[in-house]
C-alpha cells in the first residue's frame, strides 16, 4: 500500500510491500548500421518483467557509438528514414579530427551522444507499457560493430 502525506507542497510516500529490484547484463548480437527493433530480444532475457504489476525497466547501453531509443514498430521504412536522416546530419564531415577507428567512428559518437543511451519504460502488469506503435530500438551506428552489451535494471512491486 503507498500512503501520500501532501504537506507545504511536497509529497512523501511510503512504500508498504516489499519492492524487487532485477539487474541483468546481457549482449545483443551484432547488427549491420541502422535502426533495429530489440524488444523480443529483451523480454526473452528479461522474464523478470513478468513479475512486476508496477514498475519500470531501465536499460542501458554500455557503449559511445550506438544508441538506444522508443519508435514506430509496424512500418521498417521509418527505421530506414530514420538512419537517413542522421546520416545526412552527421557522416563525412571534413573537420572531425577523431577518426582513429575509421571515417564512422565520429559521427558514430554523435549519433550516440543526440539520441541517447538509456530507456525507462513503464511496467503494467508484468508488460512494457508501451504505445501501440512504439518499439525499443538499438541504433547501430558503427559500419562493423559487434556485439552490444546492455544493463537491464527492473523495479517494481
Amino acid at each position: 500500500m503507498l500512503q501520500e502525506n501532501d504537506s507545504e507542497n511536497s509529497s512523501l510516500f511510503v512504500l508498504q510491500s516489499n519492492m524487487k529490484i532485477f539487474q541483468k547484463i546481457f549482449r545483443l548480437a551484432p547488427r549491420k548500421r541502422g535502426f533495429h527493433l530489440i524488444e523480443s530480444e529483451i523480454l526473452q532475457v528479461v522474464k523478470e518483467i513478468g513479475e512486476i504489476e508496477t514498475g519500470m525497466l531501465h536499460l542501458f547501453l554500455k557503449h559511445t557509438s550506438a544508441s538506444l531509443c522508443l519508435g514506430e514498430n509496424a512500418d521498417p521504412s521509418v527505421r530506414e528514414d530514420l538512419e537517413h536522416f542522421f546520416s545526412d546530419i552527421a557522416d563525412d564531415k571534413p573537420y572531425y579530427i577523431h577518426t582513429y577507428e575509421g571515417r564512422d567512428d565520429m559521427p558514430a559518437h554523435i549519433k550516440s551522444i543526440i539520441i541517447g543511451t538509456s530507456l525507462t519504460i513503464p511496467i503494467t502488469q508484468g508488460r512494457l507499457n508501451l504505445g501501440t506503435w512504439q518499439g525499443i530500438y538499438l541504433n547501430e551506428h558503427r559500419e562493423y560493430a559487434g556485439g552490444r552489451s546492455v544493463v537491464a535494471t527492473v523495479m517494481g512491486i
